[in-house]
């Protein structure tokens, strides 16, 4: 049996705590392997389970942290063994099974990618749950057929996690990013990681009463749902297509039919939760080689448990960009 530290969610009539506390590898589910985690990340949907909002973690207390990366410790399964590298993401991780703001998690071996070659522990994190979203929007442009000569792309929510991945991954691929935010002091930022052209959120979040609009857009990857996405739709080019992955605006958007049938627009859904590992897989693999982001120390934050909380509340409050890390003290 062995001890480690945990971030520990506690809801009751009288509202949500957290602390940091001492468990042991016997309060952990069964499973295949137990993970030493290095790093994990800190994502819209942690910070969901953290303010105890529905939708995501169904009983407490509970440690959130949807995806980690670190080093096997004990295995039952020929597929890993002590002192491999990994990471986990998705599936029920950090949502009702305890996540990867423990020091140790035990999961399925069904749950784990083994970390690419040439990527480290922590580039896996800085890209984490948000940027593997971010891959499979792009991924999933590339299958419509997406080149960067269609014209410009553009990224909602650019300035938040999968935002920001997604802007650099597509900057560094030749396409011209066109990113939206709200946050006009982050526009240098923006511009940093490739963004060609930054607008206002407002300027996509007016109602607009017309079927479609002036065709704006070769493609785009939404991250807010909503109006935004109403609007998105609406100034696609032909044949264009936008990846939807987020709801931070809403998760409701109205459209008519005429934008698919006169301009033969498609609506591309990303799921990173539930997605099989051997897809999971193959694009962490495009992460660490042809898709590898030069980047990402421009787009993170490090942080502790301890420091969990507070940039918590700064999701809720607006007040990220980018992606937070989160850096465990490593088990001897």
């Amino acid at each position: 049996m062995t001890s480690f530290s945990a971030f520990w969610v506690e809801k009751s009539e009288d509202g949500v705590t957290h602390q940091i506390i001492e468990r042991t590898t016997d309060d952990l589910p069964d499973g295949d392997v137990l993970i030493n985690v290095h790093y994990s990340s800190l994502n819209y949907k942690d910070a969901l389970s953290s303010k105890g909002l529905p939708g995501v973690t169904k009983s407490y207390p509970h440690t959130p942290g949807i995806d980690a990366a670190g080093q096997v410790v004990e295995s039952n399964t020929s597929l890993f063994e002590p002192g491999d590298n990994v990471v986990v993401i998705g599936f029920d991780l950090g949502m009702n099974t305890p996540g990867g703001y423990g020091q140790l998690i035990r999961v399925p071996a069904s749950w784990i990618t083994p970390l690419p070659a040439g990527m480290t522990l922590r580039e896996s994190m800085i890209i984490g749950t948000a940027g593997l979203t971010a891959a499979l929007c792009y991924d999933k442009l590339l299958k419509m057929g997406a080149k960067p000569s269609d014209g410009p792309v553009v990224v909602t929510g650019a300035t938040g996690g999968v935002g920001s991945v997604a802007v650099a991954l597509l900057a560094k691929e030749g396409f011209d990013v066109v990113a939206s935010s709200g946050k006009a002091d982050k526009a240098d930022y923006l511009k940093g990681l490739g963004a060609k052209d930054v607008i206002d959120r407002e300027s996509l979040s007016e109602q607009n009463p017309r079927p479609m609009d002036a065709m704006k857009y070769a493609h785009g990857i939404d991250t807010v749902g909503g109006e935004i996405l109403t609007n998105v739709i609406k100034g696609l080019s032909y044949g264009g297509s936008v990846a939807i992955c987020g709801l931070v605006a809403s998760p409701a958007f109205t459209t008519t039919v005429l934008p698919f049938i006169l301009r033969n627009v498609n609506i591309l859904g990303i799921d990173s939760v539930s997605l099989p590992i051997e897809e999971k897989t193959r694009v962490w693999n495009m992460l660490a080689a042809d898709w590898k982001l030069s980047s990402l120390d421009e787009m993170v934050v490090e942080i502790g448990l301890n420091q969990l909380s507070g940039e918590i509340d700064k999701i809720f409050a607006g007040g990220v960009a980018g992606r937070t890390l989160v850096k465990h003290e490593v088990l001897g």
